[in-house]
């Protein structure tokens, strides 16, 4: 029973939605309501009032499959359709590729190898944001 400052969310999902949630509940061994409280609460990433360069009307949004850069103009469209944000867990620095390994969700890791040269032009820290980008069989890492 929740306490009196708690509440209750109900929403309905298609069936297709609800197989999708409790499977991902049942591979990372989470409850619904872990999984939806992580998801609410990452929204307040998303809450802020958009960000104006200089004195122009220009903002940073996201739709979908578009990557958001910081330009006066509009977001980077990419036609991959599966973009994870996760956070930059491991870089290891080669003399020509960069191995970044970001974690999606807990536990839940993904590895891509990279140029050196793309690392250090993204600004890659580990415990920054960043995007695996998925197209076929190919990783990229994507950065705000």
């Amino acid at each position: 029973m929740p306490r009196k400052e708690q509440g209750w969310v109900t929403f309905q999902t298609s069936e297709e939605e609800r197989k999708i949630l409790e499977e991902f509940c049942e591979n990372s061994q989470r409850t619904k309501t872990e999984i939806l409280r992580e998801l609410v609460r990452g929204l307040n990433k998303y809450s802020s009032p958009p960000i104006s360069l200089s004195n122009s009307e220009a903002k940073i949004e996201t739709h979908g499959d578009e990557l958001p850069i910081i330009s006066p103009k509009k977001p980077l469209k990419v036609s991959s359709r599966n973009i994870l944000k996760g956070i930059i867990k491991r870089i290891t620095t080669g003399s020509v590729n960069t191995e970044v390994t970001l974690e999606i969700v807990h536990k839940v890791e993904l590895t891509a190898m990279i140029t050196r040269v793309s690392a250090e032009e993204l600004e890659l820290f580990e415990g920054t944001e960043a995007y695996a980008v998925i197209k076929s069989n190919d990783i990229v890492i994507a950065k705000d």
